[in-house]
């Protein structure tokens, strides 16, 4: 609850710097395509459907360059699938891990003239807070099937995930007049696992695809 009410509290302070300063506020909403890297891992872990949507504010330097922000609500996981057969039965096991967190990305934005559009590319930090989290587990064995959902736990026991996540966010995109359409990909740096015995780290790998509308 501390660390929420600290969160909130840098929220409010960026939300009244950026109403001061910034010309440009907008929506942005769209798809992610998610997956983590678990050092030595020996599962074959998949990309995980997900969704950003969230609010955008731009503050320009001159012609060229901008500061983009804004607080994103974006899903993050993965999924793992796998089936076998034992004495002539088919079994199979599927997890899937679905993270909600609330993002703020720091980015510098770069503005092109491309015909009647305007390219941009992205590049900078984000940081982000883990709001809640579901493991979904399904097992079929003899044509049974059985499924689970729990709710993933944060902290910072060895048995907990970490909340706090942040790395670095790369994208590009159009313009045509206030309507705006992206590709950025997040490279998570944060380690989410408190589990320090083998020093291997979890991190966050998402692809996000989404449309925005300035105002």
């Amino acid at each position: 609850m501390k660390n929420f009410l600290k969160l909130f509290a840098v929220i409010l302070v960026l939300s009244m710097a950026t109403e001061s300063f910034a010309q440009n506020f907008g929506v942005k909403a769209g798809l992610n395509l998610s997956n983590m890297v678990i050092e030595n891992c020996l599962e074959d872990l998949k990309m995980n459907l997900g969704f950003n949507l969230g609010v955008t504010a731009e503050i320009p330097i001159n012609d060229m360059f901008a500061f983009e922000t804004g607080l994103m609500l974006n899903t993050k996981g993965f999924r793992i699938s796998e089936e076998g057969e034992i004495l002539g039965e088919t079994m199979g096991s599927k997890v899937k891990i679905n993270i909600y967190y609330l993002d703020i990305p720091l980015t510098t934005k770069v503005d092109f003239d491309a015909g009647g559009a305007k390219a941009f590319v992205i590049a900078g930090p984000y940081v982000g807070f883990a709001l809640s989290g579901k493991a979904k587990t399904e097992v079929s064995d003899a044509g049974e099937t059985e499924r689970h959902t729990q709710s993933i736990e944060f902290g910072s026991d060895d048995d907990q995930a970490k909340r706090l996540d942040y790395g670095l966010l790369i994208g590009a995109g159009a313009e045509f007049g206030q309507i705006s359409v992206g590709a950025n990909y997040g490279l998570g740096l944060a380690s989410m696992s408190n589990y320090s015995d083998n020093g291997d780290k979890e991190s966050h790998r998402v692809i996000s695809i989404s449309v925005g509308y300035k105002f």
